[in-house]
């Protein structure tokens, strides 16, 4: 790779998305409302970028690289993403039927509406403490559009990118209680 690489990237869903915004410490439970991500004007519901390069780059958690490549192997090339990719914009909007998605509420969770439902379960901890778990999670159809940038490098081309950004999409997906909620299909994969 020689100069500095620039996609499009479209990833449709294929499950509903899951999410637990993390409050800032163990102890704070916050209303599902506040669980999801929004942009500037408080009703765009958004995903940071820093679940897409977290996907690519994370060691201490599941990722792509960790689940995919060899145990010797994926350290070095997470690391290699974490330096030579960025993903763009910083919040990336979800998109249904066209347009980024505005939540004005919470909808049902069997049939009716699209939108966002609250998901109630209940967690097992260690000994079989139960351990409530409400979350919200955007039905189907849901979309994301970004950028990815790849600054020139030795360490990983094109397609261990393109490669892991797939099977972690469709193995790991996105958002909380991945693997089961989040996954996505790469729709557009374009050069820009």
């Amino acid at each position: 790779m020689k100069k500095e690489l620039k996609k499009k990237v479209l990833l449709r869903g294929i499950r509903p998305i899951m999410f637990d915004r993390y409050a800032g410490d163990n102890k704070t439970e916050l209303p599902p409302e506040r669980k999801m991500y929004f942009a500037a004007d408080g009703e765009t519901l958004m995903l940071p970028a820093a679940n897409v390069m977290s996907l690519l780059t994370s060691q201490n958690t599941i990722s792509a690289p960790k689940r995919f490549l060899d145990s010797r192997k994926y350290k070095s090339i997470a690391g290699a993403f974490l330096s030579y990719v960025t993903v763009s914009p910083w919040e990336i909007p979800f998109i249904c039927d066209g347009k980024p998605f505005k939540f004005t509420g919470f909808v049902d969770e069997v049939g009716g509406e699209h939108g966002v439902y609250i998901h109630r379960s209940v967690a097992r901890l260690d000994k079989g403490i139960p351990n409530p778990k409400v979350r919200p999670v955007l039905k189907l159809p849901w979309s994301l559009e970004f950028e990815l940038i790849v600054l020139p490098n030795t360490e990983f081309n094109e397609d261990m990118l393109y490669n892991m950004l797939e099977k972690g999409m469709l193995a790991i997906g996105l958002g909380t209680y991945r693997g089961v909620y989040g996954k996505a299909v790469i729709e557009t994969w374009e050069t820009i």
